[in-house]
Order: structure tokens, then sequence, then C-alpha cells
């Protein structure tokens, strides 16, 4: 089974970036998943203030770049992973949460991906 992992935080309390040693521990484990077979992709998104935002509504589109109106909550990031349970995905997506340390405030969204 296929799982997405939506990595989200408030970008009023994310530091400036992840330290070298951050990326350091990061790069450790994705090693680790993809020697496991579980990582199939991952990755980090660019500033809020360099999106677009498409909305359907009515059957009328409007196209809105950023930056937009405070975000209390944004995704940052993404981990797609094969694997055996939600359990083992939320393993992985703790470990991931756990090696970022105490200044950051991050949530994963663990969710099944729809099989053809």
């Amino acid at each position: 089974m296929r799982f997405m992992m939506l990595l989200r935080l408030d970008p009023s309390q994310a530091p400036e970036g992840p330290s070298t040693e951050l990326m350091d521990e990061m790069g450790k484990l994705i090693e680790e998943m993809t020697r496991a077979g579980v990582l199939l992709d991952t990755g980090g998104f660019r500033p809020l203030e360099e999106s677009t935002r498409i909305r359907l509504s009515g059957g009328k589109q409007t196209v809105l770049d950023g930056p937009f109106a405070e975000a209390k909550e944004v995704i940052g990031g993404y981990v797609l992973v094969q694997a055996k349970s939600k359990d083992e995905a939320a393993g992985w997506a703790s470990r991931f949460l756990a090696i970022h340390g105490d200044g950051w405030e991050l949530e994963a969204e663990i969710r099944q991906v729809e099989e053809p």
C-alpha cells in the first residue's frame, strides 16, 4: 500500500530553514528508508509566497498568486512511502518528525493513496 505523508507547519513558528545538522539527519533517514524499500519519493516545497492557487467555485475558475493572507498552516513537504500498513507508515512519519527536535512545530498527515 502507498501512503502520502503531508508535512504541515505553521509558517510563523517555523525556523528559517533546516540546519546543516538536520539536513544530515534527514539524509540518513532517507537513506535508511530507501534501503528498506519504503521510500518512493520525498520533497520540500518552495515558500508559500511563490505559489499559485486555482479555485473552482460555481463553475468559474479564479487564479491567485501568493503571497496569501496569513496562513495558519501550510504543507511544507511530502513523503510518499510503500508500507505494509498505516501503522508502519506512521512509524516512519514519527521518526521523521522526531529528528526535527524542539525548534519545529510539525504535523504529519498520513493518507493511503487510492490504487487504480
